[in-house]
């Protein structure tokens, strides 16, 4: 009976907790699959595919990140760019060329809305990546889109998509259109309390820059903000950062990462 109860409880934490507000302090560290699980057989060695996606849902990730970029026919890509293929997909047409570039697993590089598809009947949080683009004008409209399609497919919810980007502009567009979503600063060269005062509620900086400054970590969750790091794979790196608190941690490695934590457990716990 027992055993029930707690499994109960797991089940409905997972079907309740929300996606922002990182955790307490004695929260578990989340697991983010950078571009997926693609260093797995099932995802075929290929990141940023439908693969890789799949991979992270088969093997119940906290989160699996994706970038995405905008082509010149404002269709919304799944590739890290903004070259593919000596392509540049910022200035391609999605109906004349990129549609027909071929990802390392043989697939087609995938759409938006494809890789929302996939999403759509699972847990994993999708950590979106928006990427930079040739102006602010470019960028408005690639988040614009990129939320009009999370809302078709029903995926507009703080607990099931968390923001990221290295544009201090998209972050900003974002903390003023939809305060109740995670939205992580990635570049490191912006205290948190100045992201905190212009709305932004999340850092994701990487290793190198939380290394040298790990009293920004519990400045910013002091501040009710959330904190990522980008992306570790060693093992002295990955507990040096679980040591300091960090609500969620962006790995090539996502397995040696949860085996790492406190528990096998990387399910956070909001933060009062």
């Amino acid at each position: 009976m027992k055993g029930f109860l707690k499994l109960a409880s797991a089940v409905l934490l997972v079907a309740f907790v929300p996606a922002l507000q990182g955790c307490t302090e004695s929260h578990k560290t989340a697991v983010v699959a950078h571009m997926g699980f693609h260093r797995s057989e099932t995802g075929q060695q290929t990141p940023n595919s439908l693969a890789s996606l799949i991979a992270a849902q088969e093997n119940a990730f906290w989160g699996s990140e994706c970038d995405v970029n905008l082509t010149s026919d404002d269709v919304i890509v799944v590739c890290h760019g903004p070259k593919w293929q000596e392509v540049d997909i910022r200035n391609s047409s999605y109906a004349d060329t990129v549609r027909f570039l071929t990802l390392h697993d043989g697939e087609t590089v995938p759409t938006l809305d494809q890789y929302l598809d996939q999403l759509s009947q699972a847990r994993t949080v999708l950590v979106l990546e928006l990427k930079v683009q040739l102006d602010e004008e470019r960028e408005n409209v690639m988040t614009d889109k990129a939320i009009e399609a999370l809302k078709a497919h029903g995926l507009f919810d703080p607990r099931r998509v968390i923001f990221i980007s290295f544009s201090h502009h998209i972050c900003k567009k974002i903390a003023k259109e939809y305060p109740d979503f995670t939205n992580q600063y990635l570049g490191g060269d912006i205290v948190p309390s100045q992201l905190h005062e212009e709305g932004i509620n999340g850092i994701d900086y990487s290793y190198p820059v939380l290394h040298a400054h790990p009293e920004w970590i519990k400045e910013a969750q002091d501040l009710g903000m959330s904190v990522n790091v980008w992306t570790i794979d060693d093992e002295d790196k990955i507990n040096e950062m679980i040591g300091l608190g960090v609500d969620q941690i962006t790995t090539n490695e996502p397995l040696l990462t949860r085996s790492l934590i406190p528990e096998g457990s990387e399910l956070p716990v909001p933060r009062k």
